[in-house]
């Protein structure tokens, strides 16, 4: 029988013809994908299994910046302290997740090899646009599983190499995408992320500028959202953070992404609620 099950689908291989890998697994391995397992959940099992939480994003005057926490949480227990959220999908992309980490693991992984195998099949990368509605579609496959609470949200970023700029897109649970301006945050801790980025977000701040603003937004989530981990200084525990620009992706390193939380801890200090805009700049001069 396993004889058998090699042979179709190696001659499925031979008979693909599309360039999407999840379609082509659509049509000869659908149990493969994530979500596709026949679940059957009672009570409030999803609930307690682990979720990762917040991500922030935020465009600057070269590209985009993306942002996660490392806490993840099962019910009103702390699960994990060093899970990543924040990934590279290709080159020119990143992708952070939110909601039950096991099948958003698995969505990030089966999203990469959708944009490798289109490259590898087509030759060239797939527009930023195209991108992004791929990924709603993986989305859309997962709503029975979100209709069983199994929710995995996405923020999608990158950097438009037709256009020149960053730009970031968000997803409900039915695989509906929406482009956001300048900025935008997903998860429990979204909110109050937010309404930080919204506080210190200003047009045109170069990429040092939108890194400290979006750790900012993770220390005012993590302040109000206790499934939001702030930096663990202790543990030497920081957001992972990534940029996405016309050199391609880049993840700063542990060294970088500490500098940063360091400097905004200290910040904190003397002023626990964060910087303030300035109302001469919102209003103009005085």
């Amino acid at each position: 029988m396993a004889d058998t099950d090699a042979k179709l689908m190696a001659a499925s291989y031979l008979t693909a013809r599309t360039s999407s890998f999840s379609d082509f697994l659509t049509a000869a391995a659908p149990e493969l994908l994530p979500g596709a397992r026949g679940l059957n959940l009672h009570g409030d099992v999803a609930r307690d299994l682990p979720h990762g939480t917040t991500i922030v994003a935020a465009a600057f005057s070269g590209g985009v910046v993306m942002a996660g926490d490392r806490r993840v949480t099962a019910g009103n227990m702390i699960a994990k302290n060093d899970f990543e959220k924040v990934f590279r999908s290709d080159d020119y992309s990143c992708i952070g997740i939110a909601g039950v980490a096991g099948i958003a693991t698995e969505t990030v992984k089966l999203f990469q090899v959708e944009l490798e195998h289109y490259e590898k099949l087509e030759g060239r990368l797939l527009s930023l646009e195209g991108k992004a509605n791929r990924l709603a579609g993986m989305v859309r496959a997962n709503l029975g599983g979100a209709m069983q609470g199994l929710v995995v949200v996405p923020l999608f970023a990158g950097y438009d190499t037709d256009e020149g700029v960053g730009r970031i897109f968000s997803y409900d649970v039915t695989g509906g995408h929406y482009e956001e301006h300048r900025f935008h945050s997903i998860g429990s801790g979204s909110v109050f992320a937010r309404g930080s980025l919204k506080k210190l977000y200003t047009d045109g701040m170069d990429e040092g500028g939108a890194i400290t603003v979006c750790v900012q937004a993770m220390y005012d989530a993590a302040d109000d959202d206790s499934a939001t981990g702030g930096p663990d200084m202790t543990r030497r525990l920081y957001p992972v953070v990534a940029t996405v620009t016309a050199d391609g992706y880049r993840r700063l390193t542990d060294a970088e992404a500490a500098r940063y939380a360091e400097s905004v801890v200290a910040t904190r200090m003397n002023e626990p609620d964060g910087p303030t805009a300035s109302l001469r700049e919102a209003n103009g001069p005085a």
